[in-house]
């Protein structure tokens, strides 16, 4: 999430927000030790707000092994809300069509060609908030940085061109609508257009579209499902018809190329999500020793 969170950052999270969820394993407070296998009936209480795009979440991971409460805890930025039709062009996000603005902290890959015989400053680089993550000849720099941090470098001397670095809707022979969630068929730069899904709807199985719901279906919504390529069946009845159970979001790093998200693994139940992100209460900076003062009690915003 750098640079909206830096590691070190000590947070608060709300998980009244949203609702808090009912206990959902017998366990001892405190602790990651629970009775293995015995599960609480789930339900969430009411919360004071509803979650909106862009809302930096907390969850649980979700193909994480285990009880849903006792998995990881990750944290994310929710760009896809049940319902909506999301695609990835050349790394924008798109809504139903329209394109997402950006948060001003969201970083991602450039490519910096600086001028002929003059080599970039790793330091000089960094001091601007910036990093490089590969050189190679003829003067070519793959940076990770902010979008304002590329306009700064843009204005250096020594260099020359700065560009987003995006990957071929072809790359690795797969296109926009090949990705796979199971497999790690992916180009995270180009992806879709598909509907987070969403409680209640209906859903037509195919063997083309079985990687986007295969998870749904059998890891976070319990069925009992037989696929041999080209019949499904359901719970021992046959048929390619299924309704979601609850509601789904996609949720990606606001440090864009640097983030397993659900550009990946796919998508964030409903039943996962811990609680909304607010305050940063203290910062520890790990390389200086130092304790960063202007970020204690910042506000985590959208």
């Amino acid at each position: 999430m750098e640079n909206t969170l830096l590691t070190g950052d000590f947070l608060l999270v709300s998980k009244m927000a949203y609702g808090a969820r009912t206990p959902m394993t017998v366990s001892i407070p405190f602790t990651d030790i629970y009775v293995p296998g015995l599960n609480l009936p789930y339900s969430r209480l009411p919360g004071f707000m509803d979650m909106e795009r862009n809302d930096i979440i907390v969850f649980n991971y979700p193909i994480d092994t285990g009880p849903v409460s006792a998995k990881t805890n990750y944290i994310k930025r929710a760009v896809g809300m049940p319902g909506d039709e999301l695609e990835i062009r050349d790394k924008w996000v798109y809504i139903d069509g329209v394109r997402e603005e950006r948060a001003e902290t969201i970083m991602q890959h450039y490519q910096v060609a600086s001028r002929e015989r003059v080599r970039l400053s790793p330091t000089k680089v960094s001091d601007a908030g910036a990093r490089i993550v590969q050189s190679g000849g003829d003067n070519q720099y793959i940076i990770n940085m902010s979008e304002a941090t590329a306009a700064e470098i843009q204005s250096w001397d020594e260099v020359s061109t700065v560009q987003p670095f995006i990957l071929p809707e072809d790359y690795n022979q797969f296109s926009r609508r090949d990705f796979n969630f199971s497999r790690g068929f992916v180009n995270h730069d180009n992806m879709g257009p598909l509907v987070v899904p969403y409680e209640g709807q209906e859903v037509v199985l195919t063997p083309e579209n079985w990687h986007l719901y295969q998870d749904i279906l059998e890891r976070y919504e319990k069925n009992s499902v037989r696929f041999d390529g080209e019949t499904f069946i359901i719970n021992g009845e046959e048929t390619n018809r299924y309704t979601i159970q609850m509601d789904y979001f996609f949720v990606m790093g606001d440090n864009r190329d640097d983030s397993e998200d659900s550009r990946y693994w796919g998508f964030v139940p409903e039943d996962h999500l811990v609680g909304k992100a607010s305050i940063i209460y203290f910062s520890w900076d790990g390389e200086r020793w130092l304790p960063r003062m202007n970020r204690v009690f910042n506000m985590i915003h959208g």
